[in-house]
């Protein structure tokens, strides 16, 4: 697969990954290189990575941080700046970060405020990584339950899409990756949203393609809009409803959390009912969109109670101005539409339509 160039970096993929981070670090001679990692990275993914770089005699030290979403915090960021100040970390160092969307997301907002920034470069171990935080230069952390509330938007020196890391994610991060690569054909293509749902023609082999074409439609999409100031907004079709569904399921006790895939995949259903109710979306393409996400994504019980809490946390979806909640609805498949205002009245029925489903 060819590689594939962003606004500010590039993309490579699988076997081009090591040659190209390994020709960067002879090129760029960083003076330190600090690869972050997680608990999980640091057993499955960092010894065959470690394997395939060439650091020559650049002293490389590793840092470990909890997994999961719940330490996407500014304390593991404090952790990491300590660690990188304890280590003599300067200007010209370099910062890999390899391991899921928490990893790289943490890890670029981390290598862009330390001393005002630092080089890095994201190798994403996760489906959900690879076709959504491979690309685009979003970096940040949650605040508290809020996803993402804190960051910047700053682009690494590249991103290695090896995809043989998928050998070590359970069945259910799988699943969760797949629901941002329905979101591209949603927002983008109904061609690629055929192949997503009709996957039972197709065989393992054909992944690395859907990936690589998940990573085209995003890249197309940032590079017309780097700052999110219109079509780039597209990308949060479902991540309106679903970051606060998946919010309000990480910050209750009682609740079992969600991937964020999974939530968003109950996003995109509510959002879509919306869409039929108050844009161009026909019921026919209703029932396929709620065909093709419920093949893949078992329900979920929100009660009543549930509900209204939800509601409560859109006020601070970031994509509000001015007080008001902006939703991006479909006109059809492959055809979204932004800023677009929605009653709580509707959202409501739109529960009602998911709890019937």
């Amino acid at each position: 697969m060819n590689s594939i160039s962003t606004k500010n970096a590039v993309v490579h993929f699988n076997a081009s990954v090591y040659t190209e981070l390994n020709n960067y670090i002879i090129t760029k001679n960083p003076s330190k290189i600090f690869i972050l990692v997680d608990t999980n990275t640091h057993d499955l993914c960092l010894p065959q990575f470690l394997e395939r770089l060439e650091s020559g005699d650049i002293i490389v030290e590793v840092m470990e941080m909890p997994n999961g979403e719940d330490h996407k915090t500014i304390d593991i960021c404090m952790g990491v700046w300590e660690a990188l100040s304890e280590y003599n970390a300067d200007r010209k160092s370099l910062l890999i970060n390899l391991g899921g969307g928490v990893v790289t997301d943490l890890g670029g907002f981390v290598a862009s405020t330390y001393m005002r920034g630092i080089a890095y470069i994201n190798i994403p171990t996760s489906l959900l990584a690879m076709v959504d935080a491979s690309v685009g230069g979003k970096t940040g952390v949650d605040l508290g339950a809020l996803k993402n509330q804190v960051g910047v938007i700053n682009e690494g020196e590249m991103v290695g899409v090896d995809t043989s890391f998928l050998n070590t994610l359970p069945q259910n991060e799988m699943v969760s990756g797949f629901a941002e690569m329905l979101k591209h054909g949603l927002i983008y293509d109904k061609d690629y949203w055929h192949t997503l749902t009709h996957l039972e023609n197709l065989d393992i082999s054909d992944l690395d393609k859907l990936i690589y074409d998940s990573v085209i439609i995003k890249n197309k999409v940032v590079t017309d809009d780097p700052t999110e100031q219109g079509l780039r907004k597209i990308l949060n079709f479902g991540h309106t409803l679903g970051h606060a569904i998946e919010s309000y399921f990480l910050e209750n006790a009682d609740k079992t959390p969600l991937l964020h895939g999974e939530a968003i995949a109950i996003g995109m259903l509510m959002e879509a009912f919306i869409s039929n109710k108050t844009c161009d979306l026909g019921i026919e393409e209703l029932n396929v969109i709620s065909e093709g996400i419920l093949k893949t994504f078992a329900k979920v019980d929100i009660n009543k109670q549930d509900q209204e809490l939800i509601i409560n946390l859109l006020k601070h979806d970031k994509k509000n101005s001015h007080g008001i909640v902006k939703f991006v609805l479909l006109d059809a498949i492959g055809k979204p539409k932004i800023d677009c205002v929605v009653s709580n009245e509707l959202i409501l029925e739109a529960f009602d339509f998911y709890a019937a489903l």
